[in-house]
Order: C-alpha cells, then structure tokens, then sequence
C-alpha cells in the first residue's frame, strides 16, 4: 500500500499535522470526498493562494491518549506520525474523547437484563491523567521546534458512552486548553459545532446523526476556525490563544 508520496519543495514549505482520532480523520462521510477538517482546511489554505503549508491528516479511528486497542495510542505514535514527517512545523492536537468513552462502553445483557461493564472500563481515565498525557505530547513537538495547537474536545451527549460524570471530564480537560500557557494557539472545535442551545450536544445541522462524528458542513466548520494566520507564522501564536468562553 501507498502510505505517502515526498516531493522536492522549496526550503519554506511547513507540514501542519492534524494528529487525533475519527473526528480527525473523517468518519461519518463517504471514503473519497475529502471532506475531513483536514482536507477542508487544505483546501482554506490553497485558496488564500498559501502553497507552502501541506495539511497531513494523522488521525486512526478509535485513538486515545493513554490506551492502545484500536493502533497505538498517541502517545506511543507520536514519533512516527508527527516528528518522521519532514517539515513538520505546526501540530493540530484533538484526541481525549475516547479516553472518556471507550470506559463507558456497556455490553447489552441478555433480554430484561441490564447492560453490563464493556471491556474497557478497568481503562478509566481521569482529567488529571489526560492533561498530563496532553502535556507530554506538547512538551516532545516543543522539543523538536514544533508549534503546537490545541484544539477543544466536541460534545458526545447522544452517544451510547455519554454520562454526567464524562461530561464534567470533557469541560475539564476543556478548560485547561482554554488557559493554558503551554500550548502555542487553541481552536475552539467545541465552540465551533455545539449546539448554543444545548452545548453538551452537536448542532443538528453539523451532527453526521451518530451525535458524535460532524456532517461535511461540521466538518467545514471546524476547518473555518482555524486561524491560518497562525499556521503561517504571520500572527504571534500567544495573540491568537485566547478564546473567551460564552456565558451560560
């Protein structure tokens, strides 16, 4: 199989990695549209007429931050698909929603009989833990130069994984990239397709309808949050980081 293509490029073309998990790499479209953020921000960047920034989608559905099951988790793949690249400058971190859900998976019981713990419940993860696992991603790109951009987790209320209590990890882990001063910029993708109505929820209209994954239009708008100025190096990152929460 074909895993990439390496072209000669001018001395100022970046790679900007999108490193996350099936919201990252596209489920809940067609296979072939391009319609992932990724592509769509690609896309944002070619017709701004910006031809030295190529956008790498690096996300594996089912990725988490601490866990393998389904591929390594990003911890562990960090070296190969962020640092190998050649050019990497910009990292697009979204990953953590998993990390709350595969524990909260339930295994349907027989007929009458409730819903028993899925496999991965013993896997349960904390805010706490998955800041830390954020901050070691963050600290190895600083380590090899990298800018790194966080991006906010997106509603799951609907979902067969969503609880209370996984909710309260999501605002969290939320909050810190909100404030934090170890990551270079943020996008706000939580601000970007929640509901204004009920924030814990998918816009309709963004929903891809598995209350999870976004439609093409969700998609777009996530990649429409990007700052591309950012991505250039033409706005200071710190300018761009701050995002002020709504009120509720």
């Amino acid at each position: 199989f074909v895993s990439g293509i390496d072209i000669w490029a001018p001395l100022s073309s970046r790679t900007t990695v999108a490193f996350g998990d099936s919201i990252t790499e596209g489920a809940g479209q067609k296979s072939g549209q391009y319609i992932d953020y990724p592509d769509q921000l690609a896309k944002r960047l070619a017709a701004q007429g910006t031809s030295t920034i190529a956008v790498v989608n690096q996300g594996i559905g089912g990725n988490r931050i601490l866990h393998d099951m389904t591929g390594p988790s990003a911890l562990s793949r960090f070296d190969r698909d962020v640092l190998s690249l050649p050019g990497t400058a910009n990292l697009i971190v979204l990953l953590g929603i998993n990390d709350i859900g595969f524990p909260r998976v339930k295994m349907p019981g027989a007929k009458g009989a409730e819903a028993k713990e899925g496999p991965f419940a013993s896997q349960a993860v904390s805010a706490d833990e998955m800041i830390v696992g954020l901050q070691q991603i963050i600290a190895r790109a600083r380590a090899h130069g990298i800018k790194v951009i966080g991006a906010t987790l997106t509603p799951f209320e609907g979902t067969n994984v969503y609880d209370e209590s996984g909710e309260a990890i999501r605002q969290a882990v939320n909050k810190w990239i909100r404030n934090t001063d170890a990551l270079d910029a943020i996008i706000d993708f939580d601000k970007a397709i929640r509901d204004p109505e009920h924030p814990t929820r998918v816009r309709p209209e963004y929903d891809s309808g598995d209350h999870i994954h976004p439609s093409a239009a969700g998609y777009k708008a996530m990649a429409d949050g990007v700052d591309l100025a950012v991505l250039r190096g033409t706005r200071p990152a710190k300018a761009a980081k701050r995002v002020k929460e709504p009120k509720k």
